[in-house]
This record gives C-alpha cells, structure tokens and sequence, in this order.
C-alpha cells in the first residue's frame, strides 16, 4: 500500500512548508486550498491520510467546516486517518473532532518531530483497518468455500421422518448431538441438516475424520500446536477445536479418539477452553459440538476403552440413524435420485431401472447402506450398454456376501471386516480403488487394515 497523504489548508505558506518538510515521509503528497475537490482527490489517488484544517473562510473559526468535511471524508471510506489542524489553539473543538472519528489534531505553530510522528502513527493505524476488512473479507470467502454444496437429505420412511423431526427441534439449541448408526448411512449429511437450521449457519461447521487421524497427531490436530512444541513444528499451529469457533464442529468416528487424550477432550467441552500442545495457555472457544459413531461406545466403555463421563458430555441428545434395508421405498427413491445424477455426469440420459432391477434393490440387504447404494448406481451407469438397467446390472455379490436375515450372527464390525477383505480380493490388493469402493479415504482405510489384523 502506497504511503499517499492529502493536505487541505487555505494558507499557501503552510501548504508549501508542509510538502517540504513531509516530502521525504510520503510515497505522494497532494495539496489542496478548498475542499471543493477533496473527495475526487481522495478517490482518484488512493489518499490514506488527510491532514485537514479546521476553517477555509478569513475570519470564521467555529471548526464547523472541518468538522462537516472530515464526517464527509468516513462516509466515503471510514479506514482513511484524518488529523485536524488548527491556528487557535482550541482544544475543545479539536477534542470534538477527534469523538468523531479524527486520528488526533494539531496546533499551528507546529513542531515538526511530532506532526511527523503522529501522521506516521495515522497510517499504521490506516493500514491496520484496511487490513482487518480484507481479513474479515476473507474470512467471509472462505466460510463460503468451505461451507459445502446442500445435498438433499432423501426420505419418506417413517424412521427417516422420526429422525427429521428430531434435527428440526435440537438444530435450534446448542446441545451437543451425538449420532450413531452404522457405516454409509449419512452421519454426516444429518450432521449438516443440524447445522443448517442452526443459529450458527453463517459460520463454518468442520468435519474432522478421526478414523483417517494416525494416533501421533491426535493432539496437534485438534488442539493445534507451538512452534517447536515437537520435532516438526515448525510454526505455531490452530487446531480444528480453535478454527470452529463461533461455528460448528463434526467429529466422525469419536470412538477412535485415545483414551489419553479423551480426558482432554472432556476438560475443553466443561471449560470451553483449549490448551495447544506446548503452551500453558488457555484459550476461549465457542462451538457447537456433534459427534458420530458406528462402534458400541458403552461396550467399549466396559472394557475400558472409551470414558463414561466424555460419553454423557457429548451425548445431550442421542440421534440414531437408521440403516437402508429398514427404510423401504426409500431405496428405490435413492436409486432414483443417483441414477439422474451419474445419468448426467457420465452423459447417458434417458435410462431407467426395470421392475425386476428395482425388486432387486428392494430385496437387498446393503450392509453398506447408502453409500453402498450409491456406488452401485454409478457402477451401473458406466457399464450401461443400452437404455434400461436391469438385475443383471446390479452385481451385488461383488461387495459382500451378506443377505437379509444373515445379520443375527454378525456384529458391525465382522461385517465390515468381510466388506473390506471382499473389496481387497475382488480390487486383487489395489488399495487405492479399495478406498473408493468403501467411500472411505486411504488413511481410514489403512487404520482399519491395522484395527482388524488384516
């Protein structure tokens, strides 16, 4: 930012002696004896000071024109500094000026030390206030970019109505929700139903994987760092519970979180306070708490795993979402849906599902639920030879071998392992592609390759 000042005074000798002595102090200097041009002055040169008497016309000194033009100077652009000058040594008429916005004043005869330093100290304060705008601009941008694309949470079954009606009522408080369901049911699309009719929907909600997390990190990347703090730190770091503030926070998988650091945990959401690794400072959060999970977190409490105090902190309000095979039609207006969507991404339109296709999808158990479902659909799109997907189209073998009516043996995580040896066998080890199938990132996937012994 160029350092540009505007002088206005009617007396020549002081504009004259004020460009000599300010001449090597400012990128640009611009003198003026009548306000009549000062604000296209200001406009067109960028000015971000105004040095300003307080009187134009011979034999009037009530400051009022000083005054009138100095509010005329912030309506345009309120982080120029203005500093009033005047010849009458009047300091409740300068103390006026400076109420009402002026930087400060100063009195003619003046010494030159100290008009130097006060214009310099108006600048810095010109740059700062023009640097917390961009900043808050900024900030406003990336909320936006960061605030994703609304999807549309599809459903006419009754337990899909039960939950709605539940987000609609604790969307409003403050309460922290924990969400529980199995793998792909959209944890976190509810997460952001919540947020969405929250009063804290002009901020950012953050979404923070704990499962794609290595244990090493846990801390720095909630909490956030020092410079030096450890090996690596580098710079001082803000963790995701400080960025969040004002907005929302979505922890997926909590279950995953250490127990050494869910004590920590538990002290942030009493005090609402964070402590960064390698500081002794507390500093303030406001957030919104939800939480999610598809483990038994009070069976993992009984083996000692989780904490039962953290359980009752983070579960005010307990929502449970329900998996696909028990919400009925809402499969087919599922497949609907995907299919209209990847119809237009990979530009096949006009295909249907026939009603031998659709029995099909109606009978399966998706164990992967939701997302299962929507991998299928796209798979079935890009494979798609003619117009009309059929049974065959769904290979649904190809994912998990488990069918309705075989889950009374099963627990959750047995069923996820079978999906992820199924997808590695299938995928002949290309753990990349295994990732996508699952709909989960490398890292996540690698955690559970550890968590199962596979």
């Amino acid at each position: 930012m160029e350092s540009n000042i505007l002088i206005l005074d009617d007396n020549k000798s002081v504009l004259t002696a004020l460009e000599m002595l300010l001449q090597t102090e400012f990128d640009n200097i611009f003198c003026l004896r009548s306000p009549v041009s000062l604000l296209a002055t200001i406009k067109k040169n960028n000015i971000g000071v105004v040095l300003l008497d307080m009187n134009f016309n011979a034999g009037i000194n009530t400051g009022n024109e000083g005054i009138y033009w100095l509010h005329e100077i912030q309506k345009y652009d309120p982080t120029i500094s203005v500093v009033m000058i005047t010849a009458y040594g009047d300091v409740e008429l300068a103390v006026r000026a400076v109420k009402e916005g002026a930087f400060d004043f100063i009195l003619k005869p003046w010494d030159n030390n100290k008009l130097i330093s006060t214009l310099h100290a108006s600048l810095k304060l010109r740059k700062s206030k023009f640097e917390n705008i961009s900043l808050l601009k900024t900030t406003s941008l990336l909320k936006q970019e960061l605030r994703p694309v609304s999807q549309m949470l599809i459903g006419r079954s009754q337990p899909m109505k039960n939950v709605m009606a539940i987000v609609k009522k604790v969307a409003v408080t403050d309460a922290n929700i924990f969400i529980t369901g199995e793998n792909g049911t959209g944890k976190e699309l509810i997460a952001r139903e919540i947020h969405k009719y929250s009063k804290r929907n002009n901020e950012v909600m953050l979404s923070v994987d704990m499962g794609a997390v290595s244990e090493s990190l846990f801390e720095s990347e909630l909490f956030g760092h020092t410079k030096g703090s450890f090996t690596d730190a580098k710079e001082d770091r803000i963790g995701k519970l400080e960025t969040a503030n004002k907005g929302t926070l979505f922890l997926d998988e909590i279950g995953n979180l250490p127990l050494s650091l869910q004590a920590k945990m538990l002290t942030t959401l009493q005090n609402r306070t964070i402590i960064k690794l390698g500081s002794n400072t507390p500093v303030h959060i406001d957030i919104r708490l939800i939480s999610a999970t598809n483990k038994n977190l009070e069976s993992m409490i009984s083996k000692g795993h989780f904490r039962e105090d953290l359980l009752y902190r983070i579960n005010t309000i307990t929502i449970d979402i329900p998996p696909l095979r028990e919400r009925g039609n809402d499969i087919l207006l599922l497949a609907e849906f995907y299919l209209k969507k990847y119809s237009t991404k990979y530009d096949k339109h006009d295909l249907k599902i026939n009603q031998k296709a659709m029995q099909k999808l109606l009978s399966y158990n998706w164990p992967g639920n939701v997302r299962e479902l929507q991998h299928s659909i796209e798979k079935a799109v890009i494979l798609a030879e003619d117009s009309i997907l059929n049974e065959f189209s769904f290979n649904l073998n190809d994912n998990s071998s488990i069918r309705h009516g075989s889950l009374s043996n099963k627990t959750l995580e047995e069923m996820e392992k079978e999906m992820i040896l199924g997808s590695i066998k299938k995928e002949k080890g290309n753990m990349s592609v295994v990732a996508k199938n699952l709909g989960i990132t490398r890292q996540t996937l690698y955690n559970k390759l550890k968590k199962y012994d596979i």
